[in-house]
């Protein structure tokens, strides 16, 4: 009879993942969240932008001629891979489309953006997600049977997060950055999130601060970077400017649940020693572009 035995920190495995920072002005910049289940055994009950775990199917090599504006080479140089860097963004646009219901995409012929305002249209994806989400199909395959393209050129990599050691999964999670299409609505799955709203980066952190909301420190370091921006425009055009480089470090300092998230330009950013060993480095992060 074998015994099992709880894994070692430094055997936990590194799962490489991926998440989009859906913005929309509204009319000034507020970004989509999502609650996760409470059940849920990773991040309970936490605000979280839509993301996940890569799956094997997203390296699908059919997806280079799907998608618009970028090819493997391009993104893995761009996240500094010797391949696979195409999987990141079509796991992004995957788990966008799972998590909310937002498919970003264009028709293959018109090569204009995808809209689900019509209602017949909307039943019809909402069943082609139900059923990409329980991976009766892959994304890949949708995309070629409704004669899509994804827009990989509308998603902008903006940084990275390194769970530490401790917990009992760990990510190497790949951010984005990108708006939501005109003609889509965004809407939570009610599987793995169970409310979904748009809020403004910097009352997302308030509400983080008086205990109304639970968040991650990606989370909330992604939400300090977004915070310097007026609109998505001012954000989306920062990101495309900055999206190959060179990378900033992201600090992490405080003591038990008084921490937070300290960015370049931050009064003691210089002098921060880290809480713990959480390694993160963004791309999205400079105030030149943004609005205090």
């Amino acid at each position: 009879m074998s015994v099992s035995r709880a894994a070692h920190p430094a055997e936990v495995p590194v799962r490489p993942a991926a998440t989009i920072m859906l913005v929309e002005d509204r009319p000034d910049l507020h970004v989509l969240l999502l609650r996760r289940r409470a059940a849920s055994d990773f991040v309970g009950g936490m605000m979280v932008f839509p993301g996940g775990g890569l799956d094997p199917a997203d390296s699908d090599p059919r997806a280079e001629a799907l998608c618009v504006g970028l090819d493997e080479a391009t993104a893995s140089r761009r996240l500094g891979l010797p391949q696979g860097g195409l999987a990141y963004w079509v796991a992004a646009i995957r788990e966008t489309f799972e998590e909310a219901g937002v498919l970003l995409a264009v028709d293959e012929a018109s090569q204009r953006e995808l809209r689900l305002d019509d209602p017949a249209l909307r039943e019809r994806f909402d069943a082609l997600r139900s059923e990409v989400d329980q991976e009766q199909i892959g994304l890949v395959d949708a995309a070629r049977g409704e004669h899509l393209r994804l827009r990989t050129d509308a998603v902008h990599y903006v940084g990275r997060w390194i769970t530490p050691e401790g917990p009992p999964r760990r990510y190497d999670t790949r951010f984005f950055l990108a708006a939501c299409p005109p003609g889509q609505e965004a809407l939570h799955d009610d599987g793995e999130a169970v409310d979904s709203c748009w809020m403004r980066p910097a009352e997302a952190l308030r509400r983080f601060e008086t205990g109304d909301l639970t968040m991650l420190p990606p989370t909330l370091g992604m939400l300090r970077a977004l915070s310097r921006f007026a609109s998505s425009a001012q954000a989306l055009e920062a990101a495309a400017r900055h999206e190959d480089g060179p990378d900033v470090e992201a600090k992490l300092v405080g003591r038990g649940q008084s921490w937070r998230v300290l960015l370049p330009g931050d009064p003691d950013y210089g002098d921060a020693a880290t809480l713990q060993p959480m390694r993160a480095w963004l791309r999205l992060w400079s105030s030149d572009e943004g609005s205090a």
